[in-house]
């Protein structure tokens, strides 16, 4: 029905008027492009990390208490800061994120728009800094959601360290707080604690120091080791990144036999069952509260719930190589069911099985989901996911969450300046996990805000192509509207991944340079020269002509059929059929001709048939009148004018 509204519409503009010019320039679409970054001594031309990259080290022990009564967390927190780079430094810089609630945030002016009420943010009753064993208070300087220490002396390189030392509170917002907020459920109040702690910004290569304030887009970190504590009521349970380090402590003998038991199962185990949620016996209640104790090596982050109206269940996750993590899922009763969270474990176990089949192993012991109010985030192994979504949302909703572990948690991309390299390859992840899940009983992914996506999402990226006012891929987060938020930073940067995939490179070229570039970038810090160069190097292509016109402009496609003439104008000693390249974005196509006799003829054309033209003429020892032409019949290219895509026979006018 498409191929044949488009006939009739090119049909009638071919007897009114001359095909439209063409924009297309070739020295502009393939001239050497220049990436934004550098090759350096620390990053090298084929998209690697160099020996002589580096990047600082932050590891962090917390001590933290949830008062319930006033809604507030007090911390005792120390960071152990390495300085590896080449460069002493006079200061370090913290990110401050509480302060986003402050009357007096930048937020509050970048967006236009007052939070339910405001916070005081971060209250500190001590910050001190400790070098070479000396302890003493530290000369501070707060800038809305930064904190700069200047340091009585500077901080060798390679290698020096410091410690850090806070006792610190904050108000927890309401359901408003965004990214870490509390709200009531029938079986208690649900608390998501995210962002709660001082944590240092990165110094890096490219800029060194990295101080964009926090005015809603996401996270760029270091990496370390992080042991902290949470001091919570003993009717509640906590939910954590991390592997939890005193079970004996704070679960019941019974909890713990059904923990032991879900780490040997591939079907779901329940730790705690909806009708044991307000029953007192499956809380130890040794004294008021319990301090619940975690572990994380090699992370960026770190984040928990608390509540007394979790139900808890888990299952095993099987990792290659033999290895295994744990799915677990908080949820309260009102969510569980086999319509709702009662699945959310299994889904959780496919996806992490899934991503690290296809592309890297997960490397922590546990993987969370928990349903409260803070909904659909992401943190290293844990996930926070609206307790009312269900079915295909719920399976749609998880898969994309958890797969943020692969982008930006494992390779550490700069989710504020780039949030298309986190938001985009997790939205190009979720694609195959929707294909792969049972035979694809979800697929095509999709979402509401940009409609089918999956493989083929040729129309729905048009109107953003069209869209004059829509930003590049590579456009800062901070500057994104919400308008083109999702469209541009998810949609349009996963179907660039999907376009490299399925119709440029191939699946068997594409899947291993992308699973290289995260090999090489694990826990480390990429930029989009690097993904660039690596790809490029990984794949055996010069890709420029495709960054330039679909990460670092708005190019559209268009490809057209010009015309179907034969020799001395006669069918029976061959066709000839003209091809014009009539946009600035160049793809490689598919042209069908089908012949009166039955017969028909395939051909790609590949990018480099425009290096040097505009047109094309491709000639067929046929002796059979054409039928029909065709390019891209099965509507895998985001061509911006289909109605010019297809010609029919001279003779059939």
């Amino acid at each position: 029905m498409i191929a044949a509204l488009a006939l009739a519409a090119f049909t009638g503009a071919a007897k009114k008027a001359p095909p439209p010019q063409s924009v297309f320039n070739p020295l502009e679409t393939f001239a050497p492009l220049s990436l934004p970054d550098p090759v350096n001594a620390y990053r090298s031309a084929d998209g690697t990390p160099s020996p002589s990259y580096w990047q600082n080290r932050a590891d962090y022990q917390i001590h933290a208490t949830l008062d319930t009564a006033a809604n507030k967390l007090t911390a005792d927190e120390t960071i152990t800061y390495t300085n590896n780079s080449p460069t002493d430094l006079d200061s370090v810089w913290l990110q401050l994120e509480q302060n986003i609630y402050r009357k007096d945030s930048r937020a509050r002016f970048a967006s236009g728009r007052d939070p339910v009420k405001f916070t005081e943010g971060f209250v500190f009753a001590k910050v001190e800094i400790e070098m070479d064993g000396a302890r003493s208070d530290a000369v501070t300087l707060v800038t809305d959601t930064r904190m700069q220490i200047r340091l009585p002396k500077p901080l060798p390189a390679h290698g020096g360290k410091l410690k850090i030392h806070f006792i610190y509170s904050y108000d927890i917002p309401g359901k408003f707080g965004g990214r870490t907020a509390h709200d009531a459920s029938p079986g208690g109040e649900i608390y998501d604690i995210a962002q709660w702690y001082p944590r240092t910004a990165v110094y890096d290569d490219l800029r060194g120091w990295n101080t964009l304030p926090y005015v809603g887009a996401e996270f760029y970190l270091d990496y370390g080791d992080f042991d902290y504590d949470v001091t919570v009521p003993s009717d509640m349970l906590v939910a954590a990144s991390g592997e939890l380090v005193n079970p004996d402590d704070v679960l019941t003998e019974t909890e713990r036999a059904r923990l032991k038991q879900a780490q040997s199962s591939d079907k779901t185990v329940m730790i705690r069952d909806i009708g044991e949620i307000a029953d007192p016996a499956t809380r130890p209640n040794k004294t008021p509260t319990l301090t619940w104790r975690f572990h994380m090596e090699n992370t960026r982050d770190v984040a928990f719930s608390a509540s007394k109206a979790f139900a808890w269940d888990a299952a095993r996750i099987n990792l290659p190589g033999g290895k295994t993590a744990l799915a677990m899922s908080f949820y309260p009763a009102e969510s569980a069911g086999s319509d709702g969270w009662g699945r959310s474990t299994e889904y959780l176990k496919d996806s992490v099985e899934n991503f690290s089949k296809r592309w890297f192993t997960y490397p922590w012991p546990v993987a969370v989901n928990v349903a409260g109010p803070v909904t659909a985030m992401e943190y290293p192994a844990l996930t926070f996911n609206s307790p009312t979504v269900k079915n295909k949302d719920l399976f749609y909703i998880i898969a994309h969450e958890i797969g943020h572990s692969w982008f930006p948690m494992i390779v550490g991309t700069d989710e504020r300046r780039n949030p298309w390299m986190d938001e985009g390859f997790n939205t190009f992840l979720d694609v195959y996990e929707h294909v792969d899940f049972e035979n694809g009983v979800y697929a095509p992914k999709s979402d509401a805000e940009y409609s089918e996506g999956g493989l083929n999402p040729a129309e729905t990226i048009l109107p953003i192509l069209k869209d004059p006012d829509a930003p590049i891929v590579t456009t800062a987060g901070d500057q994104v509207i919400e308008k083109y938020r999702h469209a541009v930073s998810y949609f349009k940067s996963a179907y660039g991944l999907v376009l490299l995939r399925e119709q440029i490179l191939g699946p068997e070229r594409f899947d291993w340079a992308l699973r290289k570039f995260i090999r090489d970038w694990a826990y480390k810090h990429p930029s989009p020269s690097d993904f660039f160069r690596a790809m490029n190097s990984a794949s055996g292509e010069d890709l420029s002509w495709f960054w330039r016109g679909w990460y670092l402009d708005n190019w559209t496609f268009d490809l057209a059929v010009a015309g179907v003439s034969y020799v001395d104008k006669d069918p029976k000693k061959g066709s000839i059929v003209a091809i014009e390249n009539r946009g600035k974005l160049v793809l490689p196509a598919i042209v069908t001709v089908d012949f009166k006799d039955g017969s028909t003829r395939a051909f790609r054309l590949p990018v480099e048939t425009w290096l040097r033209q505009r047109s094309f003429h491709i000639s067929f020892d046929s002796t059979s009148p054409v039928a029909k032409v065709a390019i891209d019949p099965d509507n895998t290219l985001p061509d911006v004018d289909r109605g010019n895509n297809t010609y029919p026979a001279l003779g059939s006018r």
